[in-house]
């Protein structure tokens, strides 16, 4: 099992910036990859940006130029940079980690940080 904690949400003015951490315990040998995906009340979790063991990043449209994920070593902690923010990058922002036990994958969640930008 692999456990993701998340933490640095809160209320941010448009344009302001925050950092979200994720730290990651338990077998975090397994992790390959590792991301952060966000969702409003009435809609789909949808994906931010992802990171694997080797570096390679994936950006949403919406982030890139604004966002930047990264992590400290190869899986713990991660980490995700979020600048000239929006009103419409409120969401509860939710740490993923994907994880191979043996060649079967699993995803493991967060529990979820809140992000409000708002005036």
């Amino acid at each position: 099992q692999v456990q993701l904690v998340e933490s640095g949400g809160g209320l941010v003015q448009p344009g302001g910036s925050l950092r979200l951490s994720c730290a990651a315990s338990g077998s975090i040998r397994n992790i390959v990859s590792m991301g952060w995906y966000r969702q409003v009340p009435g809609k789909q979790r949808e994906l931010v940006a992802t990171i694997t063991t080797g570096g390679s990043t994936n950006y949403a449209d919406s982030v890139r130029g604004r966002f930047t994920i990264s992590k400290d070593n190869a899986r713990n902690p991660m980490y995700l940079q979020m600048n000239v923010l929006k009103p419409e990058d409120t969401a509860v922002y939710y740490c993923n980690a994907v994880v191979n036990f043996g060649g079967v994958t699993i995803t493991m969640w967060g529990q979820g940080t809140q992000v409000t930008v708002s005036s």
